[in-house]
């Protein structure tokens, strides 16, 4: 992948998949606490409990969503996420590659996906989930869809602090902050790459959710197969490119 076809933090007006051009815009999502350096990528709603896991250094990280304005006047009335992404550097990122998991990176022209199911994508220690939620089988009613003003669903839907579609929630049981940030995923459900940046010494500079919405679309991409993935069984290969399941070819 080129850099130059890679618009993550950028506010710029860039190429849609749409096939037209639209205004991005970057959002700050607050912090993500990463006391044990596993950081968990994945559909809150559907596969918190076994996340896609890349592995970092501990400590807390800037999240930031771009988000692209898709409609054709402009105007801010059709607003789609193009991007969640961790930051790790302000360093210029010169290269962008498919992201490494535990075990390394995927095979040569292959790319981890984050599988979505609820047209949700988050951030979050997976560590962190083994002992910062309660019971799994009370957290849809309990957590994400109760009638509480704090429940996910809600924070999500709400104006603020962070754009609606977004939200930034402490686990119930944590005991130092541990969170999720997430993100509504720009188009719904699909499998949507795993991509990180790095300066010009291949220092790492942010891990990103490419959610399909910017880039250069010359005609549908070449086929690129998504990398099987052993932690997480909701990153199974995908059997289309990203791009023909986002169009329902």
């Amino acid at each position: 992948m080129d850099v130059a076809d890679f618009y993550a933090l950028k506010q710029v007006m860039a190429p849609l998949s749409t096939g037209r051009r639209g205004k991005l815009t970057v959002h700050d999502l607050g912090q993500l606490q990463l006391p044990s350096g596993k950081l968990g990528v994945c559909d809150p709603f559907v596969s918190l409990e076994y996340p896609l896991v890349v592995g970092l250094p501990p400590g807390h990280y800037p999240v930031r969503v771009t988000v692209a304005d898709v409609s054709p006047e402009q105007d801010g009335s059709h607003l789609r996420e193009a991007y969640l992404s961790l930051v790790l550097s302000d360093a210029d990122s010169v290269t962008v590659e498919a992201a490494s998991g535990l075990d390394g990176p995927p095979p040569a022209g292959q790319y981890f996906t984050v599988g979505v199911d609820a047209g949700t994508v988050a951030f979050v220690d997976a560590d962190a989930v083994l002992r910062c939620m309660p019971d799994p089988t009370t957290w849809y009613e309990g957590l994400f869809d109760s009638e509480a003003p704090n429940s996910w669903f809600n924070l999500m839907d709400a104006d603020g602090p962070y754009p609606a579609g977004t939200a930034n929630i402490i686990m119930p049981l944590a005991p130092g902050g541990e969170n999720v940030v997430l993100s509504h995923s720009g188009w719904g459900d699909g499998q949507y790459w795993l991509l990180q940046t790095k300066d010009d010494h291949g220092n790492l500079t942010g891990i990103h959710i490419d959610l399909a919405v910017a880039g250069k679309f010359d005609g549908e991409p070449a086929e690129l197969e998504a990398a099987p993935s052993t932690d997480a069984p909701a990153s199974e290969p995908a059997k289309k490119s990203w791009l023909a399941k986002l169009l329902g070819r």
